[in-house]
């Protein structure tokens, strides 16, 4: 297996082996503060009680052998070195590995001084003074034997005393630190391999197939479980993305093209010099209905990309509501009479703030969609309710055909059209609606319809009253 220096599998196992060194280091530090603070005096003090013992017996028992004795008490474990005033000195146990006594020291422990020894070492790493077997790293204390002066220099033999106690514990340490690197190194390997899965459908999904498993286990409770439920989200929405927008391009090429189509179809029967003149005229009144068709199209994907990106500022200013829904009436005044609607209108005076021009194009939506889908002598009705502290709402409903039930839900989907069978004279891009909900959700509000088939349609509008400067 190729391993990369910088790969998150080499990162996690030198991460896990630096824990692994600072905790030591830490724990070292911790140990030699516990050794300094809490055992180092009272060895000292028992290396010094004992060198007391071995010095009272010798002073009063001055028959005793002292070299002897000596070698008996460290037979018991511990390394002694006695020096005389003629500076000649003798050991007594196992040999100490290093020397490094001052002859200054000898002096002062031959003058009656007490030498601590022990005391002396690496400062913040003192604990490993209890391993030196060293001269220095023992305790001098003084005494008189027949009338001849001593330095008695002492300390515990730990090699006689701990004996295989301190390689057990050494393999221990070591096989501990070792066993705890290889399995870091194996268990790192599944931590990353799922994270590599991932990493390799995260690849394909870049590369445009959005059809892509999700290798993870989803039921997992962990972060990679959450990891693999968001990338699932995530690859849902991206595939839904892409449907979405393969079936928005195949819409507006269809919407272009059916004016496109007649508009060559008619130019040519207008070139056709068998035309007569007016069916010429009524080519062009065609060619130009079709050509309003288009601007009308264009100008609404225009805006559907600016909302989408929202590139377009909103304009807030204060306005009255009900004087622009009765300019939208005054202005649709021949269409709706042209088709003896009854229209009722139910617009008490109303004040809101909000981009008068973004919501003049949902109320044109609703009431140009109303009208295209009512006969003579149906009825619209547009009204707003404005005793509600925080929001306006404003209605509009007829008693024109109506959608069946399962379409309602339908009819703010871009290109949706309830029914495609319906005359050209009703038909529409199908985008007006849904420029109508991104416009009120722009402004912080919801819009939804109710209908029936046969009965007609309901739109409500909602615009919170206080809280749209904030939301613009």
């Amino acid at each position: 297996m190729k391993i990369k220096t910088k790969s998150l599998y080499v990162r996690i196992v030198l991460t896990f082996a630096f824990i692994g060194l600072i905790s030591s280091i830490a724990g070292l530090l911790c140990s030699s503060m516990y050794y300094q603070s809490k055992l180092l005096t009272g060895n000292e003090r028992k290396a010094v009680q004992i060198g007391n013992e071995i010095k009272t017996l010798l002073e009063k028992t001055p028959q005793l052998a002292m070299d002897s004795y000596l070698a008996h008490i460290a037979n018991l474990g511990y390394q002694i070195y006695v020096v005389n005033d003629r500076k000649e000195g003798a050991f007594y146990g196992s040999s100490f590995r290093r020397g490094g006594l001052d002859p200054a020291d000898e002096e002062r422990v031959l003058n009656g001084e007490l030498y601590y020894g022990t005391a002396s070492g690496w400062g913040w790493l003192s604990v490993s003074n209890l391993f030196e077997d060293s001269l220095r790293n023992t305790v001098g204390v003084p005494m008189t034997v027949n009338g001849e002066r001593y330095a008695l220099f002492i300390r515990p033999d730990l090699q006689q005393q701990l004996g295989d106690i301190r390689i057990i514990m050494a393999v221990l340490l070591g096989s501990t630190f070792v066993f705890s690197l290889c399995l870091i190194v194996i268990f790192t390997t599944y931590i990353v391999k799922p994270i590599k899965k991932l990493t390799e459908a995260t690849r394909r999904l870049v590369g445009g197939r959005f059809d892509v498993e999700v290798p993870l286990d989803v039921a997992r409770q962990d972060e990679l479980g959450n990891l693999a439920r968001h990338f699932t989200e995530m690859a849902l929405s991206l595939r839904q993305l892409d449907e979405m927008r393969q079936q928005f391009v195949a819409n507006v090429s269809h919407e272009i093209q059916s004016p496109l189509t007649s508009i060559q179809g008619f130019v040519q029967a207008v070139l056709d010099e068998g035309s007569t003149l007016e069916e010429k005229e009524r080519y062009l009144h065609i060619i130009d209905e079709e050509s309003r068709r288009l601007s009308a199209l264009s100008k609404q994907l225009l805006t559907l990309a600016a909302l989408d990106n929202q590139s377009r500022t909103p304009d807030v200013t204060t306005y009255r509501l009900d004087e622009q829904l009765r300019q939208i009436i005054i202005l649709l005044e021949w269409e709706w009479t042209s088709k003896g609607l009854e229209l009722t209108l139910d617009l008490p005076e109303t004040t809101i703030t909000a981009d008068e021009g973004l919501l003049y194009q949902v109320w044109l939506n609703l009431i140009v969609n109303s009208m295209k889908f009512t006969s003579k002598e149906d009825s619209i009705r547009i009204a707003i309710q404005s005793e509600q502290p925080e929001a306006v709402v404003v209605t509009v409903s007829d008693t024109g055909i109506g959608i069946e039930a399962d379409q309602v839900q339908h009819l703010f989907e871009r290109f949706y059209k309830a029914d495609r069978s319906r005359d050209r004279s009703r038909s529409g891009s199908g985008l007006g609606l849904s420029i109508a909900k991104d416009i009120v959700t722009l402004h912080g509000g919801t819009i939804t319809a109710e209908s029936e088939l046969g009965i007609g349609t309901i739109i409500t509008v909602k615009i919170p009253k206080h809280q749209l400067q904030n939301v613009l």
